[in-house]
């Protein structure tokens, strides 16, 4: 199969002021792990039991049931979420406690459509 021919660019065509600078590459690895862990359904709903809890937190013993998974599945998608910076962990004992971090949960939400930032923007 012969290759594809590119037309030749037009110095011309290009925007004459591009829109600025990449993301730097640490801050996208960082967004991209982040968005990674928010991407699963489990994830995400660990993520709102934890939220929900009347402590504000949840061990791994507390997610197994509702989530009809092994402690160490859960264990996983909690690592994952701590790894993205959303989840606290404090071990106790031979267990660990869960609670979110309100200033990454928060960012998360400003990018959500309808968040309060958005609404104020418009």
């Amino acid at each position: 199969m012969p290759a594809a021919r590119t037309r030749p660019v037009n110095p011309a065509d290009c925007a004459a002021d591009p829109a600025g600078p990449p993301l730097a590459r640490v801050d996208a690895e960082q967004l991209a792990r982040l968005f990674k862990a928010l991407s699963d359904p489990t994830r995400l709903q660990i993520l709102s039991v934890i939220e929900a809890s009347t402590t504000g937190e949840a061990c791994v013993c507390d997610l197994t049931e509702p989530f009809s998974m092994t402690q160490p599945a859960i264990s996983h998608h909690l690592r994952t979420l701590v790894d993205a910076g959303l989840l606290n962990r404090d071990k106790r004992g031979s267990w660990a406690w869960y609670s979110l971090v309100p200033d990454r949960v928060a960012f998360v939400r400003d990018l959500l459509p309808g968040s309060a930032s958005q609404r104020a923007a418009a």
